[in-house]
């Protein structure tokens, strides 16, 4: 889908970012003192390729090798705005962490009189984390699993909100495999919302920036928010996770329907069967900790690692779920919900009530008309 923006690739390669107390080169800037950004051409160490991965929030990305070396890695292009270089400079910040996709290298480049940044990160080859797990549909994806998936999605998590970050977009989509195979490692990844917060302040970020069935019920309003908004969208995933389907859903056709908003600051949502009988209350416990209403109420990244589900995440049950044969049987419908979601999401972000955003009842999207026959029942 429409954000990936990496690609794994020379993890045995030295980071020319990663030392952070020498001072920056005489053919370098800097972002932050911590981060130095060349200023020659990128393509001076690296071949560009036509071949594009995905388009993130701010800028696309496409595939690049590095000319010694041969490895690949993406190229992310951005134009050089103050939002742009918040993006690279929270990423990079944060880009250590085992489960946080890395940065390598940063450029400040122009072309066509246009100046851009330039960040080369490690190539994602494994894949969305949904798309993983559709793969699965002919075998069994535990509840164990699916603990452990939560648990490397909260380590990073709780990396960031420890140093005072909200990522602001946390949904399947950001969320990718370094290689394929059982030895990838699941990453983190788009920082185009992402938002320093003062730990003084008292929910201190005030702009609006979700995915509709990821969003937070304060964030659908005009009050103010912080990092506990992330902690919703993480409740959202874990939901989908364990079943296959959003807990949120519109049932009058626009994927943010009045009726939606009502349901998310509501807070209604339900288990239903089959899909969450087998499913154990721990971990039900941790959902309906996430999805408080209430930003006060709501678990923090803290308290879900220290939930016996997460910090216990080996000794969940083995208990096969229903999400593989649910995502695999409405591959093609969750495919198109999820850009439904981004195009509605784009015109959240600009404003423009003149974009056509296709309903979900035009598109015959038989997963959530199965959500809705058992919601009239």
């Amino acid at each position: 889908m429409g954000n990936v923006e990496t690609t794994r690739g020379g993890a045995e390669n030295s980071n020319p970012l990663s030392n952070q107390n020498l001072p920056p080169k005489a053919h370098s800037s800097t972002l932050q003192s911590t981060m130095p950004v060349h200023s020659h051409p990128v393509t001076q160490d690296y071949k560009i390729s036509r071949q594009v991965l995905g388009v993130g929030i701010n800028g696309k990305v496409v595939e690049c090798h590095n000319r010694k070396t041969g490895t690949k890695f993406a190229l992310k292009v951005l134009r050089d705005v103050p939002k742009a270089r918040r993006e690279v400079e929270l990423h990079y910040m944060a880009s250590e962490h085992r489960h946080i996709v890395k940065i390598f290298d940063v450029y400040e480049n122009t072309y066509n009189g246009v100046k851009c940044l330039l960040v080369v990160m490690e190539c994602m080859e494994g894949g969305e984390l949904f798309s993983r797990i559709q793969e699965r549909a002919q075998s069994a994806f535990t509840e164990r699993e699916g603990a452990e998936i939560m648990y490397d999605i909260c380590c990073a998590v709780q990396y960031l909100h420890r140093m005072n970050i909200a990522h602001r977009d946390i949904k399947p989509e950001n969320l990718l495999y370094s290689t394929k195979g059982s030895s990838g490692v699941l990453k983190l990844t788009d920082f185009g919302f992402a938002k320093r917060t003062d730990a003084t302040a008292i929910r201190p970020l005030e702009t609006p920036c979700y995915t509709p069935y990821y969003a937070a019920p304060e964030v659908l309003g005009p009050e103010k928010y912080d990092k506990s908004c992330d902690m919703w969208s993480i409740g959202v995933v874990m939901y989908i996770l364990l079943c296959g389907f959003p807990p949120f859903y519109s049932a009058h056709g626009l994927p943010m329907s009045p009726g939606m908003k009502t349901r998310i600051r509501s807070g209604q949502y339900v288990f239903p069967s089959p899909e969450w009988d087998r499913v154990s209350e721990a971990a039900k416990d941790v959902i309906r900790g996430l999805l408080k209403t209430d930003p006060s109420e709501r678990l923090t990244i803290d308290q879900v690692m220290a939930h016996k589900w997460i910090t216990h995440y080996m000794k969940v049950p083995e208990t096969p779920l229903f999400t593989p044969a649910v995502l695999n049987e409405e591959r093609m419908q969750w495919s198109e919900m999820q850009d439904e979601m981004e195009k509605t999401l784009a015109s959240m972000r600009v404003g423009n009530e003149d974009i056509h955003i296709k309903s979900l009842k035009e598109s015959n999207n038989k997963l959530l008309n199965k959500r809705m026959k058992k919601e009239k029942k």
